[in-house]
């Protein structure tokens, strides 16, 4: 079983959050929740460690990858909208490790930090990136997680014949 601590840091936006020590993390949301009882749904809020600058609204089918890849130059969250997926990435001794995430799930990966979203289910979510991906000089490397290839930054990759 993994070890999990409370982290004070979420305790004054209103959630308490148990995190293990993987680098990749889901964040909780703070919540007014009159916005509940009000009867017409809810506000959610997340509030990210970094500026953000971009944000990409992504589709993946059932089965595909994202990802097999770390970025050197910024920070990325995801916000899933509709579906089911898997999360990986690898400790620092290369034992995988994962978050399981659906609709309403916040994650966020650090910077040069590996990983892969498999897709459970088909999914939607919106990525946002603490640098503009056309700023970097080196926006993305590739690195197989294990959980299939092709994805953008794969060397092995072939793009559709038109």
């Amino acid at each position: 079983m993994r070890s999990l601590r409370y982290c004070k840091e979420h305790e004054t936006r209103g959630s308490r959050n148990l995190v293990s020590d993987m680098k990749i993390k889901k964040i909780d949301p703070a919540c007014n929740l009159d916005t509940v009882r009000d009867g017409r749904g809810g506000i959610f809020t997340f509030y990210p460690g970094k500026p953000i600058v971009e944000f990409n609204f992504q589709f993946v089918n059932k089965g595909k990858i994202r990802g097999n890849h770390f970025h050197p130059e910024f920070d990325e969250y995801y916000l899933f909208t509709e579906g089911n997926a898997v999360v990986v990435t690898k400790s620092d001794a290369g034992k995988e490790e994962f978050l399981y995430v659906g609709k309403g799930d916040c994650v966020y990966i650090p910077q040069g930090v590996p990983h892969v979203t498999y897709a459970i289910t088909d999914f939607n979510m919106v990525t946002f990136l603490t640098k503009k991906w056309d700023d970097c000089k080196e926006p993305i490397v590739h690195e197989n997680m294990g959980m299939g290839t092709g994805d953008h930054g794969d060397p092995s990759y072939k793009a559709p014949a038109k």
